[in-house]
């Protein structure tokens, strides 16, 4: 799916339905109830991979969303760049933890912002780890408690990286 113009925000990205905002806003919290939904969590995975574009030059080529009870998780799949795998073949993955560590630090009001956005609901931790063969990074972000009983939603959503347009996602 390619967006229909240019995105100034990972919300402002067009669909079928609409933006992603829209699709968001349809499933935000009604009444004081979460509902997670597959087009919340394909919302989640896609902006992250956007931040991870924009910030990072490439994104990764594969991320899936789950909802357990209060907690997101996201595993990005193919997200290192041309030179932090340089370094991680060249035995220097601790200069790519330390940068990574870094960015996460630098960018916990984005990325939380995101998860905010999609759940209506205020993140209290968020924690990012990566993972160097296979090529996985896993973000985990902790919801303020819903009270709601135990669930779980899974959405596998992969986002391809094309080196012509680091902007665009296709969606399946």
């Amino acid at each position: 799916m390619q967006p229909s113009g240019p995105a100034t925000g990972p919300f402002e990205r067009e669909c079928p339905g609409g933006t992603l905002a829209e699709m968001v806003d349809e499933q935000a919290p009604q009444a004081g109830k979460s509902r997670h939904t597959g087009e919340t969590a394909a919302a989640i995975s896609t902006a992250i991979v956007q931040l991870h574009r924009r910030y990072y030059g490439k994104g990764p080529t594969k991320a899936k969303t789950y909802f357990i009870n209060d907690t997101v998780i996201c595993i990005l799949e193919g997200g290192f760049t041309t030179v932090e795998r340089t370094l991680i073949d060249d035995g220097q993955s601790d200069a790519v933890y330390q940068i990574r560590r870094s960015f996460q630090q630098a960018m916990g009001e984005q990325f939380t912002g995101v998860v905010q956005e999609a759940t209506g609901r205020e993140v209290i931790a968020y924690m990012s780890q990566i993972h160097e063969d296979p090529d996985l990074a896993v973000e985990i972000f902790v919801l303020e408690p819903s009270g709601e009983s135990a669930s779980a939603v899974v959405v596998d959503t992969s986002a391809h990286t094309e080196p012509e347009d680091a902007t665009s996602t296709q969606l399946e």
